[in-house]
């Protein structure tokens, strides 16, 4: 379970914005296209959720493993959602899934993702407080519960391993802050209003973001014909399309940028 590891150890822990199973896919999945290790143009969304069409990634008793296959050489990496109410995600023991573990897998990286899939599915049949998840009520409580879960796993494993385990519970102690997790990453919900002969409206909390995309010239041309707009770090993700008189569309959308080496004040 390396990579569940380093994900908690580079903050790629983040607690869901919704309980939609589409659109926290959609979250995570923009999130890793975000990465700098993802190549540009990556498709982590469709690939995402082309796999998901084709098989329902629900692991059992509130986990979800899905995963994207990219055509390139890379480390293994895996982000994790946590949602606090449960997702309906059509899991096979159809309980609601409180954690998404989303794995990117490079051609070269296969046999190591089977390897961590493996133990991790292991992990779920014999950690004897697996429902403690549903205990959690922040991204503290997860993180401990996750770390607790690796460690009864890896109880044989070598001391790097155990070294790295006692380093990630000595930091978990430390004193901590609001939504530590998110210390690269901002989000901010947005809407977007648009309209025949009308110029694009953004509503947002953060002025300086709304400015930015009012001046993009083919911000609802790309929202509507493929769902994603990129632009000056930020990723415009579209999460609902609703129409009204008149032409009238109201798009409502996340913004997401990882900010690399800097926190969130």
């Amino acid at each position: 379970m390396d990579t569940l590891l380093d994900a908690l150890q580079e903050g790629r822990l983040f607690e869901l914005p919704e309980n939609d199973k589409t659109h926290a896919l959609q979250f995570l999945a923009h999130v890793i296209e975000a990465f700098p290790e993802t190549p540009a143009g990556t498709d982590v969304v469709g690939l995402v959720l082309k796999r998901e069409e084709a098989a329902n990634t629900g692991l059992g008793k509130g986990w979800a493993c899905p995963h994207a296959r990219v055509p390139y050489e890379e480390d293994l990496m895996c982000v994790i959602g946590w949602s606090p109410v449960g997702i309906d995600y059509g899991a096979p023991d159809n309980q609601p899934v409180s954690i998404i573990v989303m794995h990117v897998v490079p051609d070269n990286q296969r046999s190591h993702y089977l390897r961590e899939i493996s133990i991790l599915a292991k992990a779920l049949s014999l950690y004897k407080d697996v429902e403690k998840i549903h205990q959690a009520k922040n991204l503290d409580d997860v993180r401990l519960y996750l770390l607790e879960m690796i460690e009864t796993t890896k109880m044989a494993a070598g001391p790097d391993a155990r070294a790295r385990m006692i380093s990630l519970q000595t930091k978990a102690a430390a004193p901590t802050f609001p939504l530590p997790e998110l210390t690269n990453l901002l989000v901010e919900p947005i809407t977007v209003v648009a309209g025949p002969g009308l110029k694009p409206v953004v509503l947002s909390q953060n002025p300086a973001l709304a400015d930015q995309l009012e001046s993009l010239p083919d911000l609802v041309e790309k929202l509507e014909a493929e769902g994603v707009y990129q632009n000056g770090g930020w990723r415009i993700m579209r999460r609902s399309v609703t129409s009204y008189q008149r032409g009238r569309v109201v798009y409502d959308c996340l913004a997401i940028k990882i900010i690399a080496g800097s926190s969130i004040k």
